[in-house]
């Protein structure tokens, strides 16, 4: 147990977030899936994917390391931002032949675990932030 309790203590802020812990899996997953893309795509489609799904946890994170809600927030919109253009990218790797479509619906399960859950942590501090200003005034 004492194991376990110190694992929880050294744990980063943003490793407690199940929208950080499943847009993780999401952009881990969207890298395996771009390795089957053509070589002359690396620099592309390829990277770009990859940035944009890179993204979404490593701001998750960035933001869930500064103080209050508000800066929280904006790093939680600059997940959201860059969900949305993996999504798309996704969707257009798909519709020019660069992604299986048994691929596709793989990862679209995944984006709509990510997008819930994330979209829900910002909804839920911005709750609170406004909770907060509402009990000082």
């Amino acid at each position: 147990m004492a194991l376990l309790s110190n694992h929880i203590h050294s744990m980063m802020p943003y490793e407690r977030l199940t929208a950080w812990s499943s847009a993780h899996e999401f952009a881990v997953a969207v890298y395996a899936a771009t390795k089957a893309f053509p070589k002359s795509e690396l620099y592309g489609l390829t990277s770009q994917i990859r940035r944009a799904a890179f993204s979404v946890p490593a701001n998750i994170a960035e933001g869930a390391s500064k103080r209050g809600s508000a800066e929280f927030r904006r790093f939680l919109d600059i997940a959201l931002g860059s969900f949305a253009e993996t999504s798309y990218a996704l969707r257009f790797a798909r519709d020019v032949g660069l992604l299986a479509q048994n691929d596709f619906e793989r990862l679209q399960k995944l984006r709509i675990r990510v997008g819930k859950l994330t979209w829900g942590l910002y909804s839920a501090i911005a709750n609170n932030a406004r909770s907060a200003v509402a009990k000082s005034k």
